[in-house]
């Protein structure tokens, strides 16, 4: 099978939105509810546990409720924006996500907070897709494309940053409830505003979903993020460990053969077969991974070894931000001049070297000396390739496809942080114990050696983030071939002949 390349009849949206730049500001808000819910929790953890009776076992369900919810209806989410019109879809999910936003932040036990979380998950999963299926349709010209991606991509990687100083904020002058209650008003504005700025886009064709293709897809998603989960708990040799890993791989064959029989597959091979895109979608998932090294262990350190606050915590990683910020106004400017290949290796490169340099860190560090130089180069780093990985998942997409295209950059990039959590943490509590085997030879020094050994498990943690970011950046090199001139086409969609 050979690819070119065709004109299609898809509609110009831009021409009858002439308020695009406002779509593109609902859009952008859109994408910072979604990857600020994603982390502004984290912060207020300890408090919610301790006001809800969480246990300790449970209490990770904070998280994971949403990022699985999150990752695994995506693709599902996808599809149902491509065939019933993508504005429609996003405005649902707007609304369902207030909507769970509020039950969250009313929760009155653990369950009701848990179930909200994965709702919040599960309405994120169908305004991701539609959200940059409307992007990608609503900015046809080269260089505004350029930059609307450069804004998507500084929401999408400063988001996170600023979900754990607003989490910080939040929990330390309202309450933990706040950090869900936020996002109630600030979702039923960007509907409102949708519903006035934003032009409608839908995919001509059969309308019948794969439900079997998105059970089988969700359910061995799950069990896999599940499995490496216990794993960290209860180690890779357990029987509860095993059968979750085993049963993910069931049902993601499953899936895969579901998919190649179906004649409305919800994941086309067509989509992940293309070198460029599928590219991109494996250098987010190793990106994801590696990245969660960042926010999961640096914030631990600040709070626990150097006995930040949580609001100092959360300005602590105001320089993340800012330096996704520089980082993607960079890469929308270089866009165009010299391909995704090259800013995307580029970028990842210099986030592995920055994340190479918090292994410096110890017990008694300062933060100007160690932690910020680091932050500032994994941040422009991850500004510089956001951007242009996006864009390049959606490189030669037919528009029949856009939106479970979109939806696998955010899938990736999910499961990858959510697999990258369960294995750092294996790898951190494994480190730990083989330092305090190692050197503990009085049990009257176990406290003093405690502290070592957790920034010494923190230093190899992060050692492996720069490995998987590192490896994420060869593979970008390798595959990803796509010119400037294809990056840049709005008229050209694959077509098997």
């Amino acid at each position: 099978m050979s690819v070119t390349t065709v004109d299609h009849s898809a509609p110009d949206i831009s021409a009858k939105t002439p308020n695009r730049w406002l779509a593109l500001a609902v859009i952008a808000v859109s994408q910072l509810l979604i990857v600020l819910d994603a982390t502004i929790v984290n912060i207020a953890m300890p408090t919610a546990q301790v006001a809800l009776d969480i246990s300790d076992a449970d209490r990770q369900w904070m998280i994971t409720a949403y990022t699985l919810a999150f990752g695994g209806l995506l693709l599902l989410g996808g599809r149902i924006a491509d065939f019933t019109g993508r504005k429609r879809a996003f405005i649902i999910g707007l609304l369902g996500f207030a909507v769970a936003s509020a039950l969250g932040g009313l929760a009155q036990n653990a369950f009701m907070l848990f179930s909200a979380r994965a709702l919040q998950g599960a309405f994120g999963a169908l305004m991701a897709p539609a959200a940059l299926s409307l992007l990608t349709v609503t900015f046809t010209e080269a260089k505004e494309r350029a930059r609307a991606f450069g804004v998507y991509g500084a929401i999408a990687g400063g988001g996170g940053a600023i979900g754990l100083l607003l989490g910080g904020v939040l929990t330390e002058y309202a309450s933990w409830r706040w950090t869900l209650l936020v996002s109630t008003p600030i979702a039923i504005v960007a509907a409102l505003a949708a519903a006035r700025f934003v032009g409608e886009s839908k995919a001509e064709g059969n309308t019948r979903y794969d439900l079997p293709g998105a059970l089988t897809s969700t359910l061995g998603l799950v069990a896999l993020v599940y499995g490496f989960t216990k794993a960290s708990t209860d180690g890779w040799d357990s029987a509860t460990t095993i059968a979750y890993l085993v049963a993910a791989g069931v049902l993601l064959v499953g899936f895969v053969v579901i998919e190649l029989r179906s004649s409305h597959p919800l994941l086309p091979m067509r989509v992940i077969l293309d070198r460029n895109r599928g590219g991109s979608y494996l250098s987010a998932l190793l990106v994801g991974a590696g990245m969660f090294g960042i926010f999961l262990f640096l914030t631990y350190y600040l709070q626990l070894t150097l006995g930040y606050s949580a609001l100092k915590t959360g300005v602590a990683f105001l320089p993340f931000t800012l330096g996704i910020i520089l980082g993607a106004g960079f890469s929308a400017q270089m866009l165009t001049r010299v391909g995704p290949r090259i800013l995307m290796f580029a970028g990842m490169l210099l986030s592995a070297v920055g994340m190479v340099l918090l292994t410096r860190i110890g017990t008694d560090t300062g933060f100007l000396t160690h932690v910020l130089p680091a932050e500032l180069i994994i941040s422009f780093g991850m500004g510089v390739t956001f951007g242009p990985m996006s864009n390049t998942a959606l490189v030669g997409v037919a528009d029949h496809d856009a939106g479970v295209a979109s939806a696998l950059i955010n899938t990736t990039q999910q499961i990858g942080g959510s697999l990258g959590t369960a294995l750092l943490n294996t790898i951190f509590t494994s480190a730990v114990a083989g330092y305090l085997a190692d050197r503990l030879t009085d049990p009257s020094q176990a406290q003093a050696l405690q502290g070592v050994a957790v920034v010494h498990g923190y230093t190899v943690a992060f050692w492996v983030s720069a490995g998987v970011i590192g490896f994420a950046a060869v593979v970008a090199l390798l595959l990803v071939k796509a010119s400037r001139s294809e990056v840049a086409s709005t008229n050209a969609t694959p077509v098997a002949v």
